[in-house]
């Protein structure tokens, strides 16, 4: 069974799945800028958007293929495009995890959250904490924040050490710079992504107005 689900659908439905959620990543303001990013396995390769391209504008022939060490092992038909500057941090989530997908966020929300908290975002008593894996709406949920780099490949040994250091995560904020989200496929790393944004947004605005998202009681 392929890890997009039932039936394992031919590398062309892949590519076209990766342009359009990039499309709508971009709508969300995830990916602007040419920003953010989205890597994809299937069976025993790995599908991943292009590095500093405007990802609306993605075409299916611009996907890099790898196989499962990382390695290039089709090119974008574009011989201008180069793979993701996220490739180490991906595989991260792809090796360690075990992750089906695994996308790149620049929201707003994931940014200003990062500045709100120390070394982890905390956050509890939020029905859209349901959405994330293993989390319950009054529990307690912690998203390690790491701090940022100059360039995107320089953040791999502390992704790292954040995904040894907190094994249910399913998520990394980089500080004042975006989220590292991922999923057992597709669509699980789409809804918790949403669902994880959801919850930034929510802390940042808890705080403007002097709540704290940590203490807030919703049950009896």
């Amino acid at each position: 069974m392929s890890l997009l689900g039932v039936e394992s659908p031919p590398t062309s439905q892949v590519r076209n799945l990766i342009v359009d959620l990039c499309r709508q990543f971009y709508a969300k303001g995830w990916a602007s800028g040419t920003g953010g990013g989205i890597s994809i396995r299937h069976e025993d390769r790995i599908f991943m958007a292009p590095s500093g391209v405007q990802k609306e504008r993605i075409r299916p022939e611009d996907i890099f293929v790898l196989d499962l060490n990382g390695e290039v092992v089709e090119r974008a038909l574009n011989p201008g495009l180069k793979v993701s500057d996220c490739k180490p941090l991906f595989m991260h989530a792809f090796n360690l995890r075990g992750a089906g997908a695994v996308l790149h966020s620049h929201s707003m929300n994931a940014m200003l959250a990062s500045w709100l908290f120390g070394t982890h975002f905390r956050i509890s008593n939020h029905e859209m904490q349901k959405g994330i894996a293993g989390t319950g709406a009054f529990d307690t949920l912690e998203v390690p924040i790491i701090p940022n780099t100059p360039h995107e490949h320089q953040l791999s040994d502390s992704i790292e050490q954040a995904l040894n250091d907190n094994p249910k995560t399913q998520a990394v904020l980089v500080r004042g710079h975006g989220a590292y989200i991922w999923g057992k496929d597709w669509a699980q790393a789409k809804t918790q992504a949403e669902c994880y944004d959801y919850l930034f947004e929510a802390a940042v605005r808890e705080r403007q107005l002097g709540l704290d998202p940590l203490k807030l009681k919703g049950g009896q």
